[in-house]
């Protein structure tokens, strides 16, 4: 657990933070107290929640590898959260050294640590940005010589687009991103169901109302028309227990994943 005496600037170690509740829920190390607490709350009403983190960050790290075995060398990596090993950059890097990735979140309090955890680490780059304003996070990404979009990309987008409201636009914020990615990229993706267990949805729902992490859940045929222009890999848009090479269990919440091409 995070000393409280070393808090990165701008961070409160005493308000629950979701990208630290994240960590913990991944087995990280950078949440505080209040963070566990919040955590153990949520777990009692949604005991599926720690599974499904971990399933969706090894589908994520699949993706990656996926990618990187495809020789894309550049990485988007949006949402990112809180830095944590096995990273996005290390699992990448095992197979080319000179991969980049870009860390890109909203959160100041994740841009806070992710600043101060990857200060002087080579071919990563956090950046503070929004993906529901695609055409700022597209023109700093170019302007600051962070990505060639000439070159193939891959863009991970796990556990982020359920959070995208309707009125900000999901579909064309995929849209936006697949405009500007040369063929060959690679679109890695996640997306809570509407598909899910009647009972979770109603509990999850009032455990998060009037916080920052209401999903916007959709069904499996909304989600995938998001993904028009691209090509999806097997098998397609399918709960992420799906991609996993092992009995991964079931869960009453079902989340969608897809690896996709643009050709």
């Amino acid at each position: 657990m995070s000393d409280s005496r070393r808090v990165p600037m701008g961070v409160d170690p005493f308000k629950p933070n979701s990208a630290r509740i994240y960590n913990y829920m991944l087995g990280g190390k950078d949440y505080y107290e209040a963070d566990r607490e919040y955590a153990e709350r949520v777990l009692l009403v949604a005991p599926d929640s720690k599974a499904l983190a971990q399933m969706s960050r090894r589908f994520l790290l699949q993706g990656v590898t996926r990618a990187a075995e495809a020789g894309i060398r550049q990485f988007i990596d949006v949402g990112a959260g809180i830095p944590i090993s096995p990273s996005v950059h290390e699992v990448a890097r095992e197979i080319d050294p000179s991969v980049r990735v870009i860390s890109v979140d909203s959160d100041p309090v994740v841009h806070a640590h992710a600043t101060a955890l990857l200060s002087g680490s080579s071919g990563q780059t956090p950046i503070w940005a929004d993906l529901r304003d695609p055409d700022d996070l597209i023109e700093r990404l170019r302007s600051e010589a962070l990505i060639d979009f000439a070159r193939p990309v891959a863009v991970l987008i796990v556990g982020v687009l359920h959070f995208i409201m309707d009125d900000e636009g999901p579909a064309e914020i995929i849209a936006r991103l697949r405009a500007v990615m040369a063929p060959g990229s690679l679109l890695v993706l996640t997306h809570a169901t509407s598909d899910s267990d009647s009972n979770f949805i109603r509990q999850a729902m009032s455990a998060t109302r009037g916080s920052s992490a209401v999903p916007a859940l959709r069904s499996s045929t909304e989600i995938a028309t998001y993904l028009d222009g691209f090509e999806m890999l097997d098998p397609g848009l399918a709960p992420i227990q799906d991609w996993l090479d092992d009995d991964s269990p079931t869960t009453r919440v079902e989340i969608l994943g897809c690896v996709c091409t643009k050709s």
